[in-house]
């Protein structure tokens, strides 16, 4: 498969303004997103402890067919929580543009490659599959981006996550980015984007065409601000520009588990 579907509903797409989802909800979503074909659902953050760690650990039980990830800081309790609730995928993520690495953390470039290694190395020992997450890579100077993804893969890491945090950055310009980082690192790339001038769906599909393998979207869209890559239309989008189908059933029955989802979301578009 040319490019494989991280939905993240459950993580980012719960930042939506208005939602607020139980445990029971989380896990019946879980259960439809996988039967829509996707390769692997972020099903939260068990750091935050309480009813989101129980809801991580009861999807990830499930034995569903899709792989559960699990967000962390680069921190190793937020990791050994992860593992607490059996996660397939351990999922570390750092700022990585010098303005948030001065403003969210008040550290500096060298303080982010120390620690990203020492997570990455705590999470492999503890036989965990790791993905890494670069927040903010749109706003990130380029060689830093491909320092770190030089950097994590030496480690073992197979996967990293550009993310256009704030939602800047126009397809052109993100396909070059990706090219450049994946002519230089052998390592798979996952493109996270946020909807802010409505490029979303364009914006990920132009990663893909360079060389992205993983494309991270939500249903309907939701998401913090403008929301993030629309789950149905990008599944859409890439069947009829590549013939790839993401999905191997009737377009109108991913369509039916959209409406099922809706229903819990309580959306009415």
């Amino acid at each position: 498969m040319g490019i494989n579907i991280v939905d993240t509903t459950l993580r980012d797409g719960e930042q939506k303004a208005g939602i607020a989802l139980s445990v029971q909800d989380k896990v019946e979503i879980a259960k439809i997103i996988s039967e829509m074909g996707v390769h692997q659902i972020e099903a939260g953050i068990p750091a935050m402890g309480g009813d989101e760690k129980i809801s991580v650990s009861k999807i990830a039980a499930l034995g569903l067919p899709s792989k559960i990830a699990a967000w962390n800081r680069m921190s190793t309790k937020d990791i050994d929580t992860s593992i607490e609730c059996g996660v397939d995928i351990v999922h570390i993520s750092s700022p990585v543009s010098d303005l948030q690495i001065k403003t969210k953390l008040e550290k500096d470039r060298k303080w982010v490659a120390e620690n990203l290694k020492r997570t990455v190395i705590y999470a492999l020992e503890k036989d965990c599959e790791v993905t890494v997450g670069l927040e903010d890579s749109s706003r990130a100077d380029l060689n830093f981006l491909i320092q770190l993804c030089e950097m994590i893969f030496a480690l073992g890491v197979k996967r990293v996550r550009y993310a256009d945090t704030v939602g800047i950055m126009e397809p052109k310009e993100l396909y070059s980015q990706i090219k450049k980082i994946r002519d230089k690192v052998p390592i798979d790339i996952e493109i996270h984007v946020h909807n802010d001038f409505g490029m979303a769906i364009s914006n990920s599909f132009a990663a893909f065409k360079a060389g992205a393998k993983f494309a991270d979207c939500t249903i309907t869209g939701m998401g913090e601000r403008a929301g993030n890559c629309d789950f149905l239309k990008f599944v859409k989008v890439i069947q009829e520009l590549t013939g790839e189908k993401i999905y191997t059933g009737d377009f109108e029955d991913i369509i039916e588990k959209e409406n099922e989802i809706k229903k819990i979301l309580r959306l009415n578009w």
